[in-house]
């Protein structure tokens, strides 16, 4: 398998020599073998080019510009594609290669997702238990506080609407004696609001 970057040498275009540029320095300072056929000099490479690359990857004057890049018969892309893929570190299969022994290559969302070292994994795995167990715990210290902060005198009502909640979560018989609470809670606010609320001193 050989990789074909069909190229103009003696283009005018400077964006064209500079984007031909890249891709070959690309392909030599990787040790990629490739082949480098000119346009300009060669009407065969020309026609072969232009009849090879896919209606949809053409401009719309139908006309490819180079570098256009092939694995023996088979389209790559343009350099734009080509850009792309070595930015997303998928040079390899964009190329239609296998990748060198030893190489780093992006990995497949499966291969990503089964770790080679299982203890990583597991390790992962008991710190995120480990997490959820505190934010229990949390939980769970956060409801006795609201319990032994429900025989304390009115706070904000926000406050109380928050203990309520968290003790509900709690056992029934707990349930019911905050919701006591709270309906007491409601009836001497109600006794309140006529009076001018000097006693919130």
């Amino acid at each position: 398998m050989v990789i074909k970057v069909f190229v103009a040498t003696s283009s005018g275009s400077i964006a064209i020599r500079k984007k031909q540029q890249e891709v070959v320095g690309f392909l030599e300072a990787n040790k990629i073998d490739f082949k480098e056929l000119d346009i300009a000099g060669d009407e065969d490479n020309r026609r072969w080019m232009r009849e090879n690359v896919p209606g949809e990857k053409k401009p719309q004057n139908g006309i490819p510009l180079p570098p256009q890049i092939f694995n023996e018969e088979q389209y790559c892309g343009d350099f734009d594609s080509f850009f792309s893929a070595k930015e997303e570190n998928i040079i390899y299969s964009f190329l239609g290669l296998a990748p060198p022994p030893g190489s780093k290559v992006a990995k497949s969302p499966e291969e990503a997702s089964s770790l080679p070292n299982g203890d990583v994994a597991g390790e992962a795995e008991s710190a995120a238990e480990g997490t959820e167990k505190a934010q229990e715990s949390g939980e769970s210290e956060a409801q006795r506080e609201g319990e032994e902060d429900a025989g304390e005198p009115p706070e904000p009502q926000e406050k109380e609407e928050e203990e309520a909640t968290a003790t509900e979560e709690t056992a029934e018989v707990t349930e019911e004696g905050a919701e006591g609470e709270a309906e007491e809670e409601d009836a001497d606010e109600g006794e309140e609001e006529p009076g001018d609320g000097g006693e919130d001193s």
